[in-house]
């Protein structure tokens, strides 16, 4: 039997050469399809179903809820610098009023073939833009996993260790 010993140094003890073959030992390896996944729960979480995002803009999805139940969700559930925030506000006040003048009996719009023309038109639209907020939102926390800060960032948190020239250790 031999034993071996081998010197083992955090990310933070390391030159930074090493730190540097460490971030690519991170990279080269690490999972993106946590991002996807976070993006589909997020966006069921309104009622929204991603089902593919394109950067050509051929984005899939639907709504699992009515629009304006998802546009009320996002309202209540996502911060006012949200893109999606401002995108269901928009949806809201466009919407709101052709809704409310196709339910009013005493409306020249009353159930209107016009009017569920024009709320099935902003619904498609708003569906779209959504998918296009949620593509660029994944597309930046790809970008971000995918960069030295969150390497450097995951190695610390797990405490990672790794030899004198950056290569990760296994025991």
């Amino acid at each position: 039997m031999k034993t071996i010993r081998t010197k083992v140094y955090q990310f933070n003890e390391l030159s930074n050469e090493a730190r540097q073959n460490a971030i690519k030992w991170f990279l080269n390896s690490f999972d993106d399809s946590f991002a996807w996944e976070d993006t589909k729960e997020d966006a069921s979480q309104i009622g929204l179903k991603l089902i593919s995002l394109s950067d050509n803009h051929a984005n899939k999805g639907e709504f699992m809820l009515s629009a304006n139940e998802v546009a009320q969700n996002i309202l209540t559930n996502h911060g006012e610098s949200c893109e999606t925030y401002k995108t269901a506000q928009t949806f809201m006040q466009q919407w709101q009023p052709v809704f409310n003048n196709y339910m009013d009996e005493n409306h020249a719009d009353y159930e209107s073939s016009e009017s569920e023309d024009t709320l099935q038109e902003l619904e498609d639209e708003f569906l779209q833009s959504l998918l296009e907020d949620y593509r660029i939102m994944y597309n930046n926390q790809v970008e971000y996993e995918y960069s030295d800060e969150f390497a450097k960032d995951t190695i610390e948190a797990n405490e990672y260790e790794f030899t004198k020239d950056g290569k990760r250790f296994n025991y």
